[in-house]
């Protein structure tokens, strides 16, 4: 059966999504825009004197440069600025791959951001936070501890996967919306999709487990930001916009929350 929503022209998707969806002209509009408000946010928090705490994720990524260049430029302090990933990739044994792995996320933030950001600057190495294999709980309890997560930013995999909140189908929605961090098992069709965009096409050589944060953590979070520029983020933008609410497609979940927002091109809005 086809899903009428897929086939919506740009002017039907805008009508009435249940997440609110804003076109941009193309991907670099995409990341400026979520560089902008990372750095709007941090400055705001700064000036009132309290911490910013950021759900951040490795994919999408093209806003990192533009925000390192906005602090940099703007003498912009993240000493009370805490960035919790969403995840990482794990080895057969459950332990985070190697940061010098290529596909590693902690190699990735350490290289792209933390080491491109003044001294004087950067946050300091505890406020730069994963989630560990080996205390699942941590992650959950430092959120509690720091008062709760300021926005949560991250893109929406194929399968309408948030982190690796990965479909589910023996799950409701409310059950689904409870997990929290945890380590699974990467699907085929995610380990197929990220391993053409990192791997070149190479499957066998993706991991098959990774530690994710839940998606209690991101829909706890009181804003969430999502970036979606890519050809097949047609069709998912169009399910999270109009599909029902599901654990078959987590990103549905965020149609129940309070302030959350999807960013797309305008290749992404308008059907070939």
């Amino acid at each position: 059966m086809r899903h009428e929503y897929n086939s919506y022209s740009r002017e039907k998707l805008l009508e009435a999504p249940k997440i609110p969806v804003a076109v941009l002209p193309d991907n670099e509009a995409v990341f400026r825009e979520i560089a902008q408000e990372m750095v709007d946010e941090i400055s705001r928090k700064n000036e009132l004197g309290e911490r910013t705490v950021f759900i951040c994720p490795v994919g999408p990524v093209g806003q990192y440069p533009y925000f390192v260049e906005l602090v940099n430029s703007g003498n912009i302090s993240l000493k009370n600025v805490w960035f919790l990933n969403m995840d990482e990739y794990l080895t057969d044994d459950k332990e985070w791959i190697s940061k010098d792995d290529s596909l590693s996320f902690r190699g990735f933030m350490e290289r792209t951001v933390y080491t491109k950001i003044r001294p004087e600057l950067v946050m300091p190495p505890e406020q730069r936070v994963f989630p560990d294999p080996k205390n699942l709980s941590a992650m959950g309890e430092l959120i509690e501890r720091l008062g709760g997560v300021d926005i949560c930013f991250g893109g929406i995999g194929i399968n309408g996967h948030l982190a690796f909140n990965e479909s589910d189908d023996t799950l409701s929605p409310e059950e689904f919306g409870n997990l929290h961090t945890r380590v699974l098992e990467i699907s085929r069709e995610t380990r197929t999709a990220n391993a053409i965009g990192d791997l070149n096409g190479a499957i066998d050589d993706m991991p098959r487990y990774c530690v994710t944060i839940g998606m209690h953590e991101i829909c706890s979070a009181r804003k969430v930001r999502l970036g979606c520029f890519r050809d097949w983020h047609r069709s998912v933008v169009r399910h999270a916009a109009y599909g029902e609410v599901s654990a078959h497609f987590p990103v549905t979940l965020l149609q129940q929350h309070a302030d959350a927002l999807i960013r797309i091109t305008e290749f992404v809005a308008k059907l070939p």
